[in-house]
């Protein structure tokens, strides 16, 4: 008995998805939630795993293809047998031609082969148990773009009197190589993300806002306190994030503007506190949700952080961890920014650049003296929030940084 292997139910929100790897092949025996595919969205990657202990039977849906909500991609046998692989339509004759079998070639390998023109016969395979990428492939197809070219350029030398000596040809040859240009598609998240931000950018009037904070009293108060912070709290460290989700919760009680969004010819004034925190991943930024950071201690906060980090180095953040999101605090500083005007995260009128904490002088009770220092920035939405609204928003989350027992004792 065979069962379908079927994409998830996508929310209202996502249309369809793409195939972004299959890492089972037809005729693989797979263990109960071994992953076998991942499905690439505007938001996230999800992973399709073996509902039992079984075979991968037949792909129906190869790397790179659009699916629809449970839309079927797979179908899979239960059972400890090994089911010999059964090839989507056209993939046998394609296997033949080549001169490989079909389930030593990657599906995404076998479509950049025929659109290249490269024999798989002759590409060596550096995948599990020798098998064929579409690295293998394009690889392949440069090296064999390689020869010809150099061939072409021979040709030309015979007209003339003179032969170029070898410190000539290694310059050409390297002039060559640094001329090289690669075209890859867009990934559904990067072609999402970039989507988001221009719209961004059309649909606000967006403006942006700068003052500096001094990090003495946070860093003081972070030194003093972090080991018994981390073994009180089974090993959470104390970072700086904490602080900024606290005192940004804090200053959005105060202007419930900057926690607002614009729905239309509506404002929807949010009576809840969820703030997006911006992680870099390799397949671009994503903004989880730490929901109701009013409610919730440092530890707590700090807490949810790393674990979103972990997540999405991993690719295991889901859409209901990025949903929603009344704010969103970026921090450019762990890249090494010292300034920035981060763009408004679609429909939230608001978001805070966090920036590099670097040493200056600075002039305090009459005195120059050297204090660690952060700018920080305020992009917002100007349809909703005024100048001045958006400035003193600024200035009290420096005030609450500044003296951080103020974000305590609710002052």
């Amino acid at each position: 008995m065979t069962i379908e292997i079927k994409a998830p139910t996508f929310p209202e929100s996502i249309a369809d998805g793409t195939v972004a790897a299959w890492h089972k092949q037809p005729g693989d025996a797979v263990a109960r939630d071994e992953v076998l595919a991942e499905i690439e969205t505007d938001k996230v990657v999800i992973e399709i795993v073996a509902p039992a202990d079984g075979n991968l039977t037949e792909i129906l849906k190869v790397e790179g293809d659009i699916v629809l909500s449970e839309e079927a991609i797979a179908v899979f046998t239960p059972g400890a047998e090994t089911i010999a692989p059964k090839p989507k339509k056209g993939a046998a004759s394609a296997a033949a031609a080549s001169g490989r079998d079909s389930a030593t070639v990657s599906p995404a390998a076998r479509k950049v082969a025929d659109e290249r023109g490269v024999t798989l016969a002759q590409v060596d395979g550096t995948g599990k148990d020798g098998r064929v990428t579409k690295e293998d492939v394009v690889r392949a197809a440069t090296e064999k773009a390689g020869p010809a070219a150099a061939a072409t350029a021979s040709a030309a030398p015979k007209a003339t009197a003179t032969r170029p000596n070898a410190s000539t040809v290694a310059a050409t040859s390297l002039a060559n190589e640094e001329r090289a240009e690669r075209r890859v598609p867009m990934t559904r998240l990067r072609a999402s993300i970039a989507r988001r931000l221009v719209e961004a950018q059309h649909t606000a009037a967006m403006l942006t806002t700068f003052n500096e904070v001094d990090m003495q009293p946070v860093m003081t108060l972070r030194t003093k306190h972090r080991d018994e912070f981390e073994k009180r709290h089974n090993g959470t460290r104390l970072g700086f994030m904490s602080f900024f989700v606290r005192a940004s919760v804090e200053a959005l009680k105060r202007f419930p503007a900057v926690n607002a969004s614009i729905d239309g010819t509506e404002i929807v004034y949010h009576g809840f506190y969820d703030i997006g925190v911006a992680v870099g991943t390799d397949r671009g930024l994503v903004v989880p949700v730490v929901r109701d950071a009013d409610a919730l201690g440092l530890a707590q906060i700090e807490e949810q952080i790393r674990g979103f980090g972990t997540k999405a180095r991993d690719g295991k953040l889901t859409i209901e961890d990025m949903s929603g999101g009344t704010f969103t605090i970026s921090n450019g500083g762990v890249f090494g920014s010292l300034l920035s005007t981060p763009i408004l995260n679609a429909p939230q009128t608001a978001v805070l650049g966090m920036h590099k904490i670097q040493e200056r002088a600075m002039v305090v009770d009459g005195q120059i003296v050297v204090r660690p220092m952060m700018y920080l920035a305020l992009s917002y939405d100007h349809r909703l929030i005024d100048g001045q609204e958006a400035v003193r928003f600024l200035i009290t989350i420096k005030e609450l940084l500044e003296d951080p027992a103020r974000i305590l004792l609710d002052l």
